[in-house]
């Protein structure tokens, strides 16, 4: 028998994961929390083996949940159950220990494939986080120096390069420098696309 707890913080979606759930003869929901903390204290109590977390909750979310579980050390696994599938929603979930992540517009058939392979072990994804998870981990890692981040920086705020170069005491033509050399490792043309992509890659704020 599987057991599940259910972590969402919303109770029409926990009521039709518990009624989807109940009438599968291996599965068996035995709690549920309306938030990160309330999943990782009923994790302690009800030792489930899995967990159905979702990510943004109340009472610290579902990554931070997902990292003290993982570190409760009982041998619950979390699959992560979500309508986010940003870069930054999926690293930080599996980064965190999370044994899965799945969306919320998933297929019956498809969640409870999942949970029986979670439950068996494996490591399950959506095809779509599946697929933006392994470009990032395949992405060639940018390097820019702290000068290049500045002057990206200052650029965000609308600064000319004029301006730019009057608050850091040097000239415009070495701000151009600083830029062409941004433009080639982040592999852009202009100012808009260097600062977008900078940000993209966690670069600059």
């Amino acid at each position: 028998m599987i057991t599940i707890l259910i972590a969402d913080d919303h109770p029409v979606v926990r009521s039709g994961l518990r009624g989807m759930l109940g009438g599968e003869p291996d599965i068996t929901v035995v709690g549920e929390a309306a938030s990160g903390a309330e999943a990782v204290a009923f994790v302690r109590s009800l030792r489930p083996q899995l967990v159905l977390m979702d990510l943004r909750m109340p009472g610290g979310d579902g990554a931070q949940a997902t990292a003290e579980i993982v570190a409760l050390d009982q041998g619950t696994r979390v699959v992560v159950l979500t309508t986010h599938e940003t870069d930054t929603d999926i690293l930080r979930a599996v980064e965190a220990g999370a044994a899965g992540y799945l969306l919320k517009d998933s297929s019956r058939g498809d969640l409870l494939a999942a949970i029986r392979a979670a439950a068996r072990g494996e490591t399950v994804l959506a095809p779509s986080v599946a697929g933006r998870l392994w470009h990032q981990r395949n992405r060639p890692q940018v390097s820019l120096s702290p000068r290049e981040i500045e002057v990206l920086g200052l650029v965000a705020q609308g600064l000319s390069n004029a301006d730019i170069g009057a608050r850091l005491h040097v000239s415009e033509a070495t701000i151009k420098t600083h830029l062409l050399r941004a433009f080639t490792k982040l592999d852009v043309s202009d100012r808009t696309a260097a600062v977008t992509t900078a940000m993209r890659l966690g670069l600059l704020p």
